[in-house]
């Protein structure tokens, strides 16, 4: 899945940092380093459908990132938080 531009709402970082105390950084990293993308649940626009992405960020921290896939690539970052042992097993299968 190839994303255009990274969108993360001041709503959303102010929430992002100090509980799951993850960066706008980490999540730009995230982005650029090998990642796999998992669909989550279909959007309530046609065509801007919910995802996660499992990743590390380039300090080697395992994020996942919950995003909605805009119709022009655009990612609208909703959450960010440390993969869970369940996540964490599904990055390392493929």
């Amino acid at each position: 899945m190839k994303i255009r531009n990274i969108i993360l709402l001041p709503q959303y970082e102010e929430k992002i940092a100090p509980k799951h105390n993850v960066t706008k950084d980490e999540i730009e990293s995230l982005f650029a380093n090998r990642r796999k993308d998992f669909f989550w649940e279909y959007g309530d626009r046609t065509g801007e459908d919910f995802y996660s992405s499992l990743s590390r960020s380039s300090d080697g921290r395992y994020i996942a990132v919950f995003f909605i896939l805009k119709l022009n690539g655009d990612a609208l970052i909703i959450s960010a938080r440390d993969m869970d042992d369940k996540e964490r097993k599904r990055y390392g299968k493929k």
